[in-house]
């Protein structure tokens, strides 16, 4: 058979498995946030998003996983379907808009599950709601939690031109062999985001990398596991000096986007972690 494009089969699962019912709920700061539930029980699994994307991106997880869980697909603040206005576009920020989802829908047993930039994201929400977090999955993120970053070039670019400067750098998360209508997609989109709300964002993100990240991993107590990318290596030694638990797979032949490009291997992935947690936390 014909292997179906990553774009294709992205586009599938969005027309068949995004009516999910739209959630609304008011973060600690008073934006309003979005967010879809689909399926129920336990644990139930929230998706947190990446820098510049949405709720959306989850769109081949949602359906696999509410066969069997609760799944939350979550619009963090002035992203997708969520509100604007937010002074500091931070990860703190963003930590309580997921916690005040989770809080809305009154669950416990969490697994949270977050792309990119959603990675600090749930490290942020996990430390305020630590007895009901089981575990954390992050994906292509924390490949070296010691790494710093010189970001002045970047933060400078994206003020002149950021429609340009974002699809240049979304671009580069690619690989050479990825689908080029889904990478345009993504860049389509990403570029689209308020400027305000990316450069906000983006310039949090990596001042919360080069000075909290690590101090962030020692607090949290759930088991953390990456599911990465290979192209470029994790390392693992790092992240165990703050996290003891901290493990990672790698995923072949994809960019950035692991979730979208290649949602098989990566819902394997994920559906191991997420025994493993059930497993750690004597729910079987």
């Amino acid at each position: 058979m014909k292997k179906i494009s990553a774009i294709l089969l992205w586009g599938f699962v969005i027309m068949t498995g995004s009516c999910a019912p739209r959630h609304t709920v008011v973060s600690a700061d008073g934006i309003q946030i979005s967010f879809n539930v689909q399926g129920s029980g336990t644990p139930a699994l929230v998706f947190v998003h990446g820098w510049c994307c949405d709720k959306t991106y989850w769109d081949a997880q949602a359906p696999f996983f509410s066969k069997r869980y609760k799944v939350v697909t979550v619009d963090l603040a002035g992203h997708g379907e969520s509100g604007l206005g937010r002074k500091d576009y931070t990860m703190e920020a963003f930590g309580e808009d997921v916690v005040a989802v989770v809080d809305k829908l009154g669950l416990d047993n969490v697994v949270l599950i977050g792309h990119s930039m959603g990675g600090p994201v749930i490290l942020e929400a996990a430390q305020r709601i630590p007895e009901r977090v089981i575990g954390l999955v992050a994906a292509d993120t924390f490949h070296n939690v010691e790494q710093k970053f010189q970001i002045d070039e970047l933060l400078a670019s994206l003020s002149a031109n950021f429609s340009e400067t974002t699809a240049d750098f979304v671009r580069a998360m690619f690989t050479p062999t990825s689908d080029s209508a889904l990478v345009e997609k993504v860049v389509a989109d990403m570029s689209a985001v308020p400027q305000q709300v990316g450069v906000g964002a983006v310039e949090a993100l990596f001042n919360y990398s080069n000075s909290e990240l690590t101090r962030a991993l020692q607090q949290v107590r759930a088991p953390i596991r990456c599911i990465n990318s290979d192209t470029s290596p994790t390392n693992v030694v790092a992240g165990r000096r703050y996290a003891s638990s901290f493990e990672a797979v790698d995923m072949s032949r994809v960019g950035h986007f692991v979730m979208l490009e290649d949602p098989e291997t990566f819902n394997r992935l994920l559906a191991e972690a997420v025994a493993e947690f059930v497993r750690l936390a004597g729910m079987e």
